[in-house]
């Protein structure tokens, strides 16, 4: 015995019938242009959802891999003595489990001065070994070497400051700090001078017009920190966990210290991002609910002008069921065409959104994305696998709820009223 034919829920002639109603024929001409704009109105709004959402995403993650790669995910300061101990509590710290290094440092606000006028700037005295493990820096230096960096007394420069500066590797920066040696006079400012060894470009402008990095020993006798450090910071081997290791490293470092994570440190910055990134996915929703409305027009529009020919269908033998699908199906058709249309131009423009952008900030003579202003040097994009079918789901759902009330209406249809004055 033959196993029984499963039947298909869309029968070939529905098919037939709704594909038939979507092809252009001059007096439905009105009808085929909602038609067009709607499909025009779902892949644009999908499209935009999905490059707007991919760059925020993209916007998020880099700023989060600049801030982190030079600043640590912990940082401890010292609150009831001097960290003078520090190469002992590095060496415990770096032996728990989830730490990936630790890293003292001195730091001080100073004033840079050459020969190409002066700048604010954040002095960050650090051993070569901890610049080598910071490979934001270490891995991105455009001019000159962190070789012999701790023995040459010089001082490592970000791109931006060192463009405003007008200096290159090998010529010499002035380096004023306000606290300085104490004289009967009062405290003078120290100055001194320092050869440019490096200059280096993370990509973040806040930090390549801020940043200059010197050995710690120098930092050390400059700032007057001899011995000691300001604070050390702790790397993790996943950010995510800082909660989770945070009693750990207080329990290796055995003594009173104040410590803060990345999360405190930036929660107002990154809160920002996140409430503009679920604001901007709701308003541009609305993009695609537009177009599911302009479906929904269109085929009422379609079920009043084919009225006669539903009339006909029905009186051949057609079910009510059979002309409801035939127009689910052409709302549908239009609904899943333009999103996966979408889907496409959304995918295309992501892989080269940093393309377009120099190409548009070319035709238009402007500057589209100012590192200055959102401090970085590209745009970024990152489309999440999750989010972006989240975004398809949401354009399908819409795109097939809005053929359901034209569908009851084409299927509610008298045969007799619709056939009475033809």
């Amino acid at each position: 015995m033959s196993a029984p034919k499963i039947k298909s829920p869309f029968a070939m002639f529905e098919w037939m019938m709704a594909f038939r109603y979507l092809r252009s024929r001059r007096r439905d001409a009105f009808v085929s242009v909602i038609s067009w704009l709607s499909f025009f109105g779902i892949m644009l709004g999908v499209a935009t959802l999905i490059i707007v959402m991919a760059v925020m995403n993209g916007f998020r993650s880099e700023l989060l891999d600049k801030i982190l790669g030079i600043n640590g995910h912990l940082v401890i300061q010292p609150m009831d003595t001097e960290l003078t101990d520090y190469n002992d509590i590095v060496k415990r710290i770096d032996g728990v489990d989830g730490v990936s290094f630790a890293v003292p440092f001195v730091e001080g606000q100073i004033l840079a001065s050459a020969s190409g006028g002066s700048a604010g700037a954040l002095v960050r005295g650090m051993n070569k070994d901890s610049i080598d493990k910071l490979q934001l820096v270490s891995k991105n230096v455009l001019q000159g070497s962190f070789d012999d960096f701790d023995s040459s007394d010089g001082v490592a420069l970000g791109s931006r400051l060192a463009r405003s500066l007008g200096v290159i590797a090998g010529d010499r920066v002035t380096l004023i700090s306000p606290k300085g040696a104490v004289t009967p006079m009062g405290v003078a400012p120290r100055i001194k001078s320092y050869p440019v060894k490096a200059i280096f470009e993370i990509g973040m402008s806040e930090y390549d017009s801020t940043f200059i990095f010197m050995p710690l020993e120098a930092a050390q006798a400059y700032f007057n920190q001899d011995g000691k450090v300001s604070a050390i910071e702790v790397y993790l081997d996943d950010p995510d966990r800082v909660g989770e290791l945070r009693p750990a490293v207080e329990d290796a470092v055995n003594r009173q210290i104040f410590m803060t994570d990345w999360r405190y440190r930036n929660v107002t910055f990154f809160s920002a991002l996140e409430v503009e990134r679920n604001l901007m996915f709701i308003i541009l929703t609305l993009i695609i609910l537009v177009a599911a409305l302009n479906i929904i027009s269109g085929l009422i529009m379609l079920v009043k002008d084919k009225g006669s020919d539903i009339a006909i269908l029905r009186t051949m033998g057609a079910t009510r069921s059979s002309i409801m699908r035939i127009f689910m199906i052409t709302g549908a058709a239009i609904g899943v065409v333009g999103t996966f249309a979408g889907f496409i131009l959304g995918l295309i423009v992501c892989l080269n959104i940093e393309s377009i952008r120099q190409f548009v900030s070319w035709v238009t003579r402007t500057e589209l994305f100012s590192p200055e202003l959102y401090f970085l040097s590209k745009l970024p994009a990152d489309m999440n696998p999750s989010e972006t079918i989240s975004v398809l789901l949401i354009a399908l759902v819409l795109s097939f709820l809005a053929t359901l009330y034209p569908a009851w209406r084409a299927a509610r249809l008298d045969p007799v009223e619709a056939l009475r004055y033809e």
